[in-house]
């Protein structure tokens, strides 16, 4: 009988050692050392596809102009949201992780983008949902695809062999954290069962150039289930956000080898599956019909896309001793910047006062260009006068209480007046950037007293 092996892992990093430490040395955690059962099979590592390796191609050193990288063509996924944050589609042999709250929609996500793929053959492979429950979440979201099969499996030899036999195009993983190896002992979901699951279809992807969608769990940190090395060996880390209060899904790359990752897809829950989100500002700009203290609209970006986003604040006395600062969607210490300088630079009291800062939608927006937005729905609110409705801010406040240019101020005005606005408060130093031809009044300004004098007389 052969010796059963085990280690130790870090359950932060993933981290081996080969017995229990107090400390890991890798990331400096405590007490995250775990022991798992190593029993390794003889055999090697295995074989995947049958197709010509793709290393074998690359295996003596090239110049690098010589490669042809203009060959590489993306197929579309169907969801133009998800292609603008790939890049552009699904690039060949890619592995992409996918990560987010439980219910947020991961799944229906991706079986929806399975049944739109009607040019590729896509396996889906499942380890949490039966074929029955998959089947009735297909025609709950009312789409047909002809060549979409579906697995039922966590052993990933098992896997293979039904992968081998039906040569897909796409594959999906749901979930990383449910498959086992037969090469490795430990339980489902531990992190040498993750790491090696990864590494197992890392191989096939990159052998037979053939897609991994890899779905994944996170902690109740927030951070993806698993060794951090899950991150590094796959080619995009995709984060599916959102809350379970509001409709809107944001879907982010938090890490991108084949385009930006600044780019972000946004869309909307409903019973018949997730729509895609085309025009972002006019959802996320609530319908009123009388005019509010403590709401401005600001124009933001994320990506290559302008959006308007509204602020909304509310500034009363304090009830307590010390005053409240709260703010959603929104960085709480750069809101305690803005109002520092308020007190300092401008001269309005708000150090006794309680202060609440919220973004719609359910958005978080580091942007700042909405400095002045925020700024002014904070007066607002204070001074308990409305801001006009046709009115928007694109301007980054300096803690000497200047007003600041912001990046492509030509796109916010754009989508300002595509949205009907009227007049936009801008930076004085970003006049010489704007084209000729805007159609809508732009304040330039240089001072929030200026502002303020504009806004409330």
């Amino acid at each position: 009988m052969a010796k059963v092996k085990t280690a130790f892992f870090c359950s932060n990093c993933g981290a081996q050692s080969p017995r229990w430490m107090g400390r890991c040395t890798a990331c400096g955690e405590w007490n995250t050392y775990v022991e798992e059962v190593l029993q390794k099979e003889s055999s090697g590592n295995r074989s995947h596809g049958g197709g010509t390796s793709h290393r074998g191609s690359s295996s003596r050193p090239k110049l690098i102009h010589e490669v042809e990288a203009d060959s590489v063509r993306r197929t579309p996924s169907g969801s133009d949201e998800l292609d603008r944050v790939l890049g552009g589609g699904i690039v060949p042999g890619a592995l992409m992780l996918i990560g987010g709250e439980p219910g947020i929609g991961k799944s229906t996500l991706m079986l929806q983008v399975a049944m739109q793929m009607h040019q590729q053959k896509v396996l889906y492979i499942s380890g949490e949902e039966s074929d029955m429950q998959l089947s009735m979440r297909a025609r709950r979201l009312g789409q047909e695809h002809p060549a979409c099969y579906v697995l039922t499996a966590t052993d990933t030899g098992s896997i293979f062999k039904h992968i081998d036999d039906l040569q897909p195009d796409i594959v999906v993983i749901d979930s990383i954290q449910t498959l086992t190896t037969p090469q490795l002992d430990s339980a489902a979901g531990s992190i040498s069962q993750i790491r090696e699951c990864a590494a197992e279809f890392q191989r096939y992807a990159k052998e037979t150039s053939t897609p991994v969608f890899l779905i994944g769990h996170i902690t109740k940190e927030g951070a993806l289930a698993g060794p951090k090395l899950l991150e590094h060996m796959v080619d995009t880390v995709l984060q599916f956000e959102g809350d379970h209060n509001h409709l809107y899904r944001i879907l982010r790359a938090a890490k991108n080898r084949f385009g930006s990752t600044s780019e972000l897809g946004i869309y909307e829950m409903h019973e018949k599956g997730l729509r895609e989100v085309t025009n972002p500002s006019e959802l996320l700009l609530s319908q009123r019909d009388d005019s509010v203290s403590g709401v401005t609209i600001s124009t933001t970006i994320e990506g290559m896309r302008p959006m308007l986003i509204e602020t909304q604040a509310l500034v009363s006395s304090a009830a307590y001793g010390t005053p409240q600062r709260s703010a959603t969607g929104f960085d709480l210490r750069r809101m305690n910047m803005l109002l520092a300088v308020l007190e300092k630079r401008c001269g309005f009291r708000i150090a006794a006062k309680d202060v609440f800062l919220n973004v719609t939608g359910g958005l978080k927006v580091d942007d700042p260009a909405i400095d002045l937005g925020v700024i002014c729905a904070v007066l607002s609110s204070s001074e308990d006068i409305a801001v006009g409705e046709k009115c928007c801010f694109a301007a980054e406040v300096g803690l000497t209480g200047e007003i600041r240019p912001v990046t492509r101020i030509g796109q916010r005005i754009a989508e300002a007046s595509k949205l009907g606005f009227e007049e936009i408060f801008i930076s004085k130093y970003n006049m010489k950037s704007i084209p000729g031809k805007h159609g809508i009044k732009i304040h330039p300004v240089t001072r929030i007293d200026q502002v303020f004098t504009l806004l409330f007389g």
